[in-house]
């Protein structure tokens, strides 16, 4: 199993070109966004609704954290903290919306997927997850981290005797 540290050098290397890592600093999170808001909005059977937040996208993000939780515990924090910004997003709009939530939450999934398309054009390099799925898992940590080290956080630290 790779560790954190070979995912992201891996996931940096075809996303180097400024204009490209920007694109990404706007479109991975959007995706993530949608993604969830969209898995919020699957029904939940009635019996197992015992509360707004118990529906498919906790679940989804939850065994996602586990992920995380697995290369690297500070990034797992932070990224269920994301998720937890989100789902307060969502919440709130399930609430307050007047309209098909799905409409809002999908068109912001195809433009954000154009825009990575786009950033990957200016790179020159394809994105990740064609290589290996696990990379759309990455793309969320990688930002992640690189915000971290903006903190001065060393979010995948070396431990004796592995190679993170």
């Amino acid at each position: 199993m790779r560790t954190m540290r070979q995912w992201l050098e891996e996931y940096s290397d075809s996303h180097r070109h400024p204009t490209n890592k920007a694109i990404h600093w706007i479109c991975v999170p959007a995706i993530l966004f949608s993604v969830l808001g969209l898995v919020w909005l699957i029904p939940v059977p009635e019996n197992a609704a015992i509360s707004p937040w118990a529906n498919w996208a906790t679940l989804l993000m939850a065994l996602a954290v586990i992920y995380y939780l697995i290369l690297a515990p500070a990034l797992a924090a932070g990224m269920a903290l994301a998720a937890l910004v989100m789902f307060s997003i969502i919440y709130w709009l399930d609430a307050a919306s007047t309209f098909p939530l799905w409409q809002l939450f999908a068109g912001i999934f195809i433009v954000a997927w154009i825009g990575q398309f786009i950033g990957h054009e200016i790179e020159g390099k394809k994105p990740s997850f064609f290589k290996d799925l696990q990379f759309l898992l990455i793309g969320p940590a990688w930002l992640m981290a690189d915000l971290y080290r903006h903190l001065g956080i060393n979010p995948v630290p070396s431990t004796p005797g592995r190679s993170n």
